[in-house]
């Protein structure tokens, strides 16, 4: 009897039953290894951005920031409060790090009076490393009110010797004074420095008729201890412009840009540009929007890229009324409007729903504000605008709920160097009295 001859053959050493059954399991284990790899990949979260509460105001140390914040090379950050304080005639503060927190100090209680009170723009870090800002109210003159005087240009300094606890006062230094006559009065908007230190802003009494005119822009010179105010250019209500808001910028040039919340040619606000002209200053009209029911309110101001275009924002108006975000690009025939992107229609109950703060450009490209109103719950926003092909793609970063995240946001956004964002909302928080946020990558 013959046996029938079995062949093996082997695979490293390994019979072929027992290699068929190792590339089995070998097939198996990658396969499920490829799954596992799979599932894990696929359940990340989208990387999205986080909001936080970096401060909740509590009267005490200040109520109601109605402006952003300023950054330092530190990364520390510095804002106004419109309330609060000591005697509730509003604040300025720092925020620094401490550990994985932060930690705000109060830097100065405005005591009212001839010292100013309620800022409602924020601070200007001047190149010692002082602190430059105006108030609304406050000062040595009323503006047709007795109760509301015209707002002062202050400056704060740390003392001399510093004492050990870092809950000391910044000394205040009263740089100028409003008249309401043909200087203006209630200030508003950052102050804004030349190359030779002199100081630029904006207001909205006063100028060229005087009381209750419609505002000025102005200069500060100083010279030794005094600064000396020169008004470059006040409407003259025969169908200027009214009321200079949102402070100024300037151009490689040295002339300015700014806007008008109301009047020009078509009654509905305009940009500006102040140009040097001998021993004065010449203005001319970029761009006038068109009159509506409230007029479109561009009351921000405005930023360049690094193009030479001009991006700026209005409260209202737009395709559906709840404001907008605009482009001008300079040409041989003058300045070209773009319509970047229109807000939803208003929500808000009260003022202009849109952003009325200017807007910021990382290095991107990308465009970044906040809005008073509108928002999924009608408390602001703060949103993102990407260049996308031909157009921009809108992004809300957050929605204000008005609890203790906040409610209406009348700020401008700050990054730093990490792509971190912050910002104010003037109201909501854990006392109802504002907040600083902050937004992470």
């Amino acid at each position: 009897m013959h046996r029938k001859a079995h062949f093996h053959t082997s695979i490293f050493g390994i019979t072929s039953t027992a290699a068929n059954a190792a590339l089995a399991i070998l097939l198996t284990l990658l396969f499920l290894m490829f799954l596992l790899l799979f599932m894990t990949l696929t359940a990340q979260p989208a990387q999205g951005q986080t909001f936080a509460v970096i401060h909740s105001f509590t009267g005490t140390d200040g109520a109601n920031p109605f402006a952003g914040l300023t950054m330092d090379a530190s990364g520390n950050l510095y804002g106004t409060t419109l309330n609060g304080g000591t005697g509730y005639n509003g604040t300025v503060f720092k925020l620094r790090h401490a550990g994985s927190g932060w930690v705000l100090a109060t830097l100065y209680s405005f005591p009212g009076g001839d010292n100013g009170s309620q800022p409602t723009a924020g601070v200007t870090i001047g190149k010692e490393g002082s602190l430059y800002g105006t108030t609304f109210s406050g000062g040595l003159y009323p503006c047709g009110q007795p109760s509301v005087d015209c707002g002062v240009v202050f400056n704060l300094k740390p003392p001399a010797t510093a004492p050990r606890s870092a809950l000391y006062s910044w000394n205040e230094t009263l740089l100028y004074s409003f008249t309401g006559g043909a200087d203006g009065g209630y200030p508003n908007g950052d102050l804004t420095f030349d190359r030779a230190g002199n100081i630029y802003g904006t207001d909205g009494w006063g100028g060229y008729e005087g009381y209750g005119s419609g505002g000025a822009v102005f200069e500060l010179t100083r010279s030794g201890d005094t600064w000396t105010e020169t008004t470059l250019y006040s409407p003259t209500n025969n169908g200027d412009g009214q009321t200079p808001s949102g402070g100024v910028i300037f151009d490689n040039s040295g002339n300015m840009y700014g806007v008008f919340v109301g009047g020009g040619p078509n009654g509905g606000g305009a940009v500006y540009e102040i140009s040097p002209s001998g021993s004065g200053w010449n203005m001319q009209y970029l761009y006038a929007f068109a009159g509506q029911s409230g007029g479109p309110a561009p009351i921000g101001g405005l930023m360049f890229d690094p193009h030479g275009n001009l991006f700026g924002t209005t409260a209202a108006g737009g395709t559906n009324g709840g404001g907008m975000v605009f482009q001008l690009v300079p040409g041989s025939s003058g300045w070209t409007f773009n319509l970047l992107y229109s807000f939803p229609s208003p929500t808000c109950t009260t003022g202009a729903c849109g952003p009325q703060d200017r807007l910021v450009m990382d290095g991107a490209g990308n465009l970044y504000g906040t809005t008073w109103g509108g928002g999924a719950y009608g408390f602001g926003s703060v949103f993102k605008l990407s260049p996308s092909g031909s157009g921009w793609t809108y992004a809300s970063l957050h929605d204000f709920t008005g609890g203790s995240d906040g409610a209406k946001a009348k700020s401008n956004v700050v990054l730093d160097a990490q792509g971190n964002l912050y910002g104010t909302a003037a109201y909501g928080g854990m006392n109802g009295d504002g907040v600083v946020w902050e937004i992470t990558p």
